[in-house]
């Protein structure tokens, strides 16, 4: 016999074990088998009530299904009530038995007298109905919505919206039965009301139009609710309904936006609203975060965006870590429409990079971001860097990667970016990238004026903490004192700059702490390879040093460590060729800054009063100051074919040498005869850049006479070489300076073919060669040759290039122009890339429709497999056209 259900939740809340449970409801399932089987009528909801019970915890109760619509069909409350209570929580709108209750709701929405039934076949369909069940019966909805009854009205419009979701063809016949519940004297009406609007707006936004002229009716509610003791049944914390002030406010939102009338018509209450409701609540703090919302996405005046801002700022005060959360999240979107409204609030939005709550301090860090300009960058870094020194360790890497950001970005002058950077590495060497380390030499070898300043502020930083140093602020201090050590003299380095401590630094200080750099550090692979590459570059710097530094080198040549122990042998020959040391070890020229920065999507700091300009690229000597690769690499140059298959490590250091260039000014050829002849001599004809075994392999042999001692460096013979060679790319001579990788740059001249010059010059006189994008060893230039009838069009030869060692196949290049442009782009001459030099080409004709105007820009997305068959997807922007284009 069924037990009752006080009795039931007893006897399961006994069980300690889940098999005893099982136990109890099977046998109170089997009870209620049998009770449905007799149709006893009296039990009918008790019995129900008990299903519901076992359903919630877990069990089938498909057995029981029908009861509930038996209740449903009943004529008493107390029967309907629990029929319409199983219907939601046993059934839902999946299964066919839910179509059989449809009658059943039909006629109690339209034939029953008692409203609480009517409401409460109104909250089912509001719950569960299906879109047929929602087809059927919205004519019905729709009546009630004009019921006597306020209860009903209330509940027509809840399940008005449920409608609308299930069957938006359904949604013209609630439009204006919407609008006209604003009229109505019940706050809780009033409040379904909007809510219906806003879900008819989400579903179909055109219809925004319809409900503007209603914006008059909202504010006039809006306004009343700010009264106090106008409802004080809806009365919460001393704030007058804030559930229909929030979801008012929402819907004037979305009337106001992109509307300067609706926008005008609601600015008055919106500045009611933020400067009468209290924020010392939870209720008020919703409305006016709401209200924040709808004042900054209307097309508010000037200072109602102030006020809006201002509440945003007190919001950041608030104890609450909630609050102050959703505040800097709103202020992160509102920063771009009135970014000098936020930077009022700037000292307490840094306070807040400084919170014990990690989520609080990485969305101010971001806010922070966003905040500096020119103007602020010296306070906000300044505090930024204190704050870096106290930090949480798990929240230093974001925040030295933002401060580095910062600094390249929007530094005022190049000293203070030096300076900066480095007390960066002091404090958080650990966490700062390679990247930045690098960016930052390529700079220092374009600024003269600051490499003895450098070499000084370096030197200052590896003394005081040579131990402690972390890894990227040693290897950098290293490779700047190797490039630029002889500037710590007295005599060498110049005057002091302003504000600069004096110092007095002797040779042989330098290389004592090279030599306490590689005691401390002998562990340390990297920074035994700095050591010996900076070491190599002082002999030329430092000549009294020579034979400390020799024997400094010569203690690898036993060495466990591969590379350092090649290091050794290799540079120990060097100096059985005093002829070559000095010229092979000069130091490196300044790189193409702006290519640099543009190839690797970086920003750097403005250029130094009186300092050089950045070098534009042309010829590249090899020598042995340059960061990027290392004498390994120029000793296996010479010997030919060694040199095209030794693989190239990361950790090189002395650089340069796998970089080979031609331009050698006149007055100092002489002094480089035998440096030309260890590299081969190159052909007036050669491209700009080769690398170092096309080199050793395209060039005719050296005299004899010069070649001698060249021949014996590293005890091998060059061979014969071709008569010429393909332009292969050039490596950039810093990539690999903290053990890093980076996309070789191409000279655009060598990476176009005669052939395809020729194709593109068919249409007018040969245009210029842009590099539009490179990486993953593949280079695409661009060709440009103007139509002469018409200058807005633009032939355009795309040339592939592929430098790796290894086939690319399966190659696609997509383009994509503004609209105001035409383009037409014809099938490429293959999909397939073979190694080192491959090469496929596409044509394209653009015709810029306003032209003189607006330069061209286009957007590419290649696709192709590497090596190893993954798909690889890039996308890039060209937009460095030359003007005229």
């Amino acid at each position: 016999m069924s037990i009752r259900l006080r009795d039931l939740i007893k006897a399961v809340r006994a069980c300690k074990t889940a098999a005893e449970e099982r136990e109890v409801i099977a046998k109170e399932s089997a009870a209620l088998r049998e009770a449905f089987r007799e149709q006893d009528q009296s039990y009918r909801h008790r019995n129900v009530a008990k299903l519901m019970y076992i359903h919630m915890l877990g069990y089938p109760t498909h057995f029981g299904q029908m009861e509930t619509l038996k209740l449903i069909a009943g004529s008493g409350f107390p029967e309907k009530r629990m029929g319409y209570l199983g219907l939601m929580i046993l059934l839902d709108e999946r299964q066919e038995v839910l179509m059989l209750v449809t009658n059943s709701l039909k006629m109690d929405l339209n034939n029953n007298k008692n409203h609480y039934i009517v409401g409460l076949a109104l909250v089912a369909l509001g719950n569960i109905c299906s879109a047929e069940m929602a087809r059927d019966l919205a004519p019905d909805v729709e009546k009630l919505m004009d019921s006597q009854a306020p209860y009903i009205r209330k509940k027509a419009a809840l399940c008005a919206i449920r409608v609308v979701k299930k069957v938006p063809d359904q949604l013209d016949q609630f439009v204006k039965k919407a609008a006209q519940l604003l009229n109505d004297r019940n706050q809780a009406v009033v409040l379904c009301g909007v809510t219906l609007m806003l879900q008819i707006l989400e579903l179909d936004g055109t219809l925004v139009d319809e409900y503007r002229p209603a914006v008059p009716s909202l504010c006039r509610i809006l306004r009343s609710l700010l009264q106090s003791g106008v409802s004080p049944e809806h009365d919460i914390g001393g704030i007058t309904n804030p559930f229909l002030q929030v979801k008012l406010l929402r819907l004037l939102r979305l009337l106001g936006r992109g509307h300067a009338e609706s926008s005008d018509a609601m600015s008055d209450i919106l500045a009611q609203v933020a400067s009468n409701i209290e924020a010392n609540r939870n209720a008020g703090n919703a409305i006016l975060y709401e209200c924040v919302q709808t004042i900054m996405g209307i097309e508010s005046i000037g200072g109602l965006r102030v006020l809006a801002i201002n509440i945003l700022g007190r919001f950041l005060s608030n104890k609450d870590n909630n609050i102050r959360y959703v505040a800097l999240n709103t202020l992160a979107k509102v920063v771009s429409v009135d970014t000098q409204a936020v930077q009022r609030h700037r000292a307490t939005i840094v306070e807040c990079v400084k919170d014990a709550d990690v989520s609080i301090r990485r969305r101010a860090l971001e806010l922070v971001y966003s905040l500096v300009n020119e103007g602020n960058i010296r306070t906000l870094t300044k505090e930024l860097l204190d704050y870096l020194a106290v930090s949480d360790t798990e929240f230093k890497p974001d925040l030295t990667a933002k401060i580095c950001m910062l600094i390249q970005r929007f530094a005022p002058d190049r000293r203070w970016y030096l300076d900066q950077l480095l007390a960066v590495m002091t404090q958080a060497g650990a966490y700062v990238k390679d990247e930045v380390a690098r960016t930052m030499l390529v700079h220092l070898t374009n600024t003269p004026d600051l490499q003895a300043y450098a070499t000084r502020a370096f030197y200052r930083a590896l003394v005081s903490n040579v131990d402690g140093a972390a890894p990227t602020l040693l290897r950098t201090a290293v490779w700047v004192i190797g490039e630029y050590g002889e500037m710590l003299l007295p005599s060498m380095g110049g005057p002091l700059l302003e504000g600069e401590a004096p110092m007095a630094v002797s040779d042989a200080e330098v290389v004592a702490l090279l030599e306490t750099v590689l005691r401390r550090h002998r562990s340390e692979p990297v920074a035994v390879e700095h050591v010996l590459t900076a070491a190599m570059k002082l002999t030329a710097r430092l000549p009294a040093q020579v034979a400390r530094l020799k024997t400094l080198i010569a203690r690898f040549t036993t060495s466990a460590q591969l590379e350092g122990q090649t290091r050794s042998c290799e540079y120990g020959k060097i100096f059985g060729h005093e002829r070559i040391r000095p010229q092979l070890l000069e130091r490196m020229p300044g790189l193409d800054e702006v290519e640099y920065l543009r190839t690797n999507n970086l920003e750097g700091p403005p250029s130094a009063p009186g300092s050089a300009a950045p070098s534009s690229g042309g010829a590249r000597r090899a020598n042995g100051a340059s960061s990027g690769g290392a004498l390994t690499t120029a000793a296996n140059a010479a010997a030919g074919a060694s040199a095209a298959t030794k693989p190239h490590t990361g950790s090189d250091q002395l650089g340069g040498l796998d970089v080979l260039g031609v331009g050698v000014p006149a007055a100092s050829k002489t002094l480089v005869d035998d440096l030309d002849a260890l590299l081969g001599g190159v052909p007036a004809a050669a491209p700009p850049a080769v690398t170092a075994a096309t080199a050793a392999a395209s060039v005719a042999p050296a005299p004899p006479a010069v070649s001698d001692d060249l021949l014996n460096l590293l005890g091998v013979g060059l061979g014969p070489s071709p008569a010429a060679a393909a332009p292969t790319p050039v490596a950039d001579p810093l990539a690999n300076i903290l053990g890093g990788t980076m996309a070789p740059v191409v000279t655009p001249a060598a990476a176009v073919p005669l052939a395809a010059t020729a194709t593109a010059s068919a249409a007018g006189p040969p245009g210029p060669t842009i590099l539009a994008w490179q990486q993953h060893g593949l280079v695409v230039t661009f060709t440009l040759v103007k139509h002469p009838a018409n200058p807005a069009c633009t032939d355009i030869l795309a040339m592939t290039t592929n430098n790796n060692p290894t086939d690319i196949t399966d190659f696609t290049m997509q383009v994509a122009v503004p609209k105001f442009m035409q383009i037409k782009l014809e099938p490429a001459s293959g999909s397939l890339l073979t190694a080192r030099g491959g090469a496929v080409s596409q044509k394209m004709v653009i015709n810029n429709t306003q032209h003189g105007v607006k330069p061209l820009v286009m957007r590419l997305r290649i696709i192709f497999n590497n090596a190893s068959g993954q798909s690889v997807e890039e996308l890039a922007e060209v937009a460095n056209f030359p003007p005229g284009f």
